[in-house]
């Protein structure tokens, strides 16, 4: 009876921790560079020297889809996609590294190449990006910023490049500001096999079919396990019933 309640209750609750990644997940089926997140119930034994009838149900793998997205054209110069595997570093402010897929980039009122929400883009230097001004610039695919003067022609200059990286993903771990970091710590070393396409961005990698399959799934489950908790209170009033009579 024990083992049927705890598991039945904490899957309850890990199933609606599930729908809450599902519904995460489809919010963000339009963000770009986003990876998907993937979560696994499964029971744990309750480590006890007393009756070993008690069994928790727990989340036990918190793990990211690292599918690639399809490309979408923007035609945007500061607009960059990875091309397969790998990453984009960018600076945070306590001077550490973090890696994203999202390649919308712009360039900020003192000239620094960084992403929609201010964070600097990691050269290969290690330090952040500087764009000429009134320069026409393109990304090439190793990830070579190029710029243009417009008062000479024909001349194209290589002013930066963008440090990408490929570190094994099982190093990876997601953060809360939705940015990856190693696991242990420090700077992945710049990986020149990665590649990017200037002027495309890379969408969610989220299927929404999927995920409203799974959603669904998830309703029904949560479903049987509040089931399974009436069928215990029931099968405890019977007994209760018996010993009484008894």
């Amino acid at each position: 009876m024990d083992r049927l309640i705890y598991t039945a209750m904490t899957g309850a609750r890990g199933t609606m921790d599930q729908q809450a990644a599902v519904a995460h997940n489809i919010a963000n089926a339009t963000t770009t560079g986003f990876r998907a997140e993937l979560h696994k119930l499964r029971a744990v034994e309750v480590q006890t020297d007393a009756l070993r009838t008690r069994a928790f149900t727990v989340d036990a793998s918190v793990a990211t889809d690292y599918g690639v997205g399809p490309m979408q054209f923007t035609g945007r110069p500061y607009d960059v996609a990875v091309a397969g595997k790998g990453w984009i570093a960018v600076q945070m402010p306590d001077g550490s590294e973090a890696y994203t897929r999202d390649g919308s980039l712009e360039v900020s009122a003192n000239g620094i190449l960084q992403t929609r929400d201010g964070r600097p883009v990691v050269g290969d230097g290690g330090g952040p990006i500087s764009i000429p001004p009134d320069n026409e610039i393109s990304i090439g695919t190793d990830g070579s910023i190029s710029a243009l003067q417009p008062d000479q022609l024909g001349v194209v200059n290589v002013v930066a490049q963008l440090k990408l990286v490929n570190p094994a993903e099982e190093t990876l771990v997601r953060g809360e500001d939705g940015l990856f970091r190693l696991q242990q710590g420090g700077a992945a070393p710049a990986d020149e096999n990665v590649r990017v396409a200037g002027g495309y961005l890379e969408g969610s990698n989220v299927n929404v079919v999927d995920q409203m399959v799974q959603m669904i799934s998830l309703g029904r489950q949560f479903e049987m396990q509040t089931r399974m908790l009436q069928s215990a209170e029931q099968n405890d009033q019977a007994a209760m019933k018996v010993l009484s009579v008894g």
